[in-house]
């Protein structure tokens, strides 16, 4: 009895080492890959135009990572992810953009998208920046990246936003003006707003894309922007109910209000051109 009880011992634990052999040769492990090549049809200079908004206008391409894992060239999906930051930020800038296209090894892009870009880099319309362009490679999940070589492009962005400026005429923003008004404020809803609201309520032009103000706010309460006295139809509304201190606006006669950050003085920030509002405690 007792040389069948060890027989069936010594067996189990073949069983047991065979089964844990198996699974480590069937174990996936990543064992490496190729940083991409990174190349584009033209370094420019570029000069970027509105009515050439739908038109091709670069041509960027780069290799396949071939990411190689122990069962061979590697058969998942890889993300590539472009960035464009400014020269000699290391990519590292608050200003970079990122665009991703799975699968894809090349991308043309237009006047208008590429603008787009360079547009939410809060770079200066009508005059020329030099940018630097790369390719991030990820597997799923954003895992085991490479980054291709950067590339130097000289371009020329053309006037454009994420949300239109406030103007009284069509394609004319340099005589906008902007208000906050709501229960956020000592004003409450009253629109058209009444002296000394209609003042001291009403933001500074910086320029076309750039409005700030130092507004007093109650505890409680929400606001809105409005571009005209008397006016709710042109007005500018908060995308999200909770975002207090920054998040993203646009312009439409809707909720959300933008809510009070809480009692006291707030430098108040609207940009358009990236559609992104920022408050500060003074």
């Amino acid at each position: 009895m007792k040389k069948i009880i060890s027989s069936l011992f010594i067996l189990s634990a073949l069983a047991l080492l065979l089964v844990s052999c198996k699974k480590e040769e069937n174990e996936i492990i990543l064992e490496g890959g190729t940083n991409p090549i990174f190349t584009a049809s033209t370094a420019g200079p570029l000069v970027l135009l509105k009515d050439n908004a739908a038109d091709p206008v670069i041509t960027l391409t780069w290799t396949n990572p071939n990411y190689m894992f122990n069962t061979g060239v590697s058969s998942q999906d890889v993300n590539y992810v472009l960035q464009v930051d400014t020269e000699g930020s290391n990519f590292s800038s608050s200003f970079l953009q990122e665009s991703t296209f799975a699968n894809d090894l090349s991308v043309i892009l237009t006047h208008k998208e590429l603008n787009t870009i360079l547009s939410r880099m809060e770079l200066m319309s009508g005059v020329e920046h030099n940018v630097e362009m790369r390719v991030k490679t990820t597997l799923v999940n954003g895992a085991a990246p490479l980054y291709s070589n950067s590339f130097l492009l000289k371009v020329t962005p053309y006037l454009d936003f994420v949300v239109e400026p406030p103007g009284t005429a069509a394609n004319n923003y340099d005589d906008g003006e902007l208000w906050a008004v709501g229960d956020a404020f000592a004003s409450g809803w009253s629109n058209p707003l009444p002296s000394p609201y209609d003042v001291n309520q009403k933001f500074t032009r910086i320029d076309i894309l750039h409005y700030e103000a130092v507004l007093n706010f109650n505890a409680t309460g929400g606001y809105k922007l409005i571009q005209q006295q008397g006016v709710w139809g042109t007005q500018y509304h908060a995308l999200a109910p909770n975002l207090a201190l920054s998040g993203n606006f646009e312009k439409m006669d809707a909720d959300p209000q933008f809510p009070s950050p809480g009692p006291g003085l707030y430098k108040v920030e609207v940009n358009f051109q990236t559609g992104k509002y920022k408050l500060t405690p003074q």
